[in-house]
């Protein structure tokens, strides 16, 4: 068979010579369509000559090699099915069960002091968060109380202070006598202080 072989362009075209083609012989099978060769049209396929002694000799070995398989794949076969049968309702169910009921229970003890080991922390989380909570609680209470009682300070001074000025109010009964006092003793609020505060200038009371 020949085919085209492919290359770049400008190699092929540097190794052809002008007007030629390259080309590549390839060995491999015959395709299914392919005709047969010329130099086998004549040949005739004869089967080779069988041996009656060795034909005997090959079909009872045949026979022998059945018979192992078979007795080898009943054996396997039986070892397997008494191997199921053991670990369902033999000996090894028993083991296994038993193995299963100790290790169940040995789950059941982890999970247990598991329990209680988070138990433990959770009550000393809780008594700790009531503890905080109590401190709080009563902070609270102290900072109200301790607000309280200076508001009721603050109103106990405010209640002091006018008692004091209640002293100074303007009723009917000293009107005159407040009167006279403020004729007897005027006061000038018609003066000009510097930056210390004192007072530098004041006009004379009319």
């Amino acid at each position: 068979l020949l085919r085209v072989a492919k290359c770049p362009v400008q190699v092929c075209r540097f190794l052809s010579p002008r007007g030629s083609v390259l080309i590549e012989t390839v060995r491999g099978r015959k395709s299914r369509n392919d005709p047969k060769a010329k130099s086998k049209q004549d040949r005739v396929k004869v089967p080779p000559p069988i041996d009656p002694v060795e034909m005997v000799v090959l079909k009872e070995r045949y026979t022998q090699y059945q018979m192992i398989m078979r007795a080898l794949r009943v054996e396997f076969k039986e070892q397997i099915m008494r191997r199921r049968y053991e670990e369902e309702v033999g000996s090894r169910a028993e083991e296994r069960t038993k193995h299963e009921a100790e290790e169940h229970r040995a789950l059941m003890a982890w999970n247990d002091a598991e329990n209680l080991r988070l138990r433990q922390l959770r009550e000393i989380r809780v008594q700790k968060e009531v503890e905080e909570l109590a401190m709080k609680r009563e902070e609270a209470i102290g900072l109200q109380e301790e607000k309280r009682r200076k508001i009721l300070k603050e109103k106990e001074q405010e209640i002091l202070q006018l008692q004091e000025d209640v002293k100074t109010f303007i009723t009917l009964e000293n009107l005159d006598q407040r009167i006279e006092e403020a004729l007897d003793n005027p006061k000038n609020y018609n003066f000009a202080i510097d930056k210390e505060g004192r007072i530098v200038k004041r006009t004379a009371i009319p």
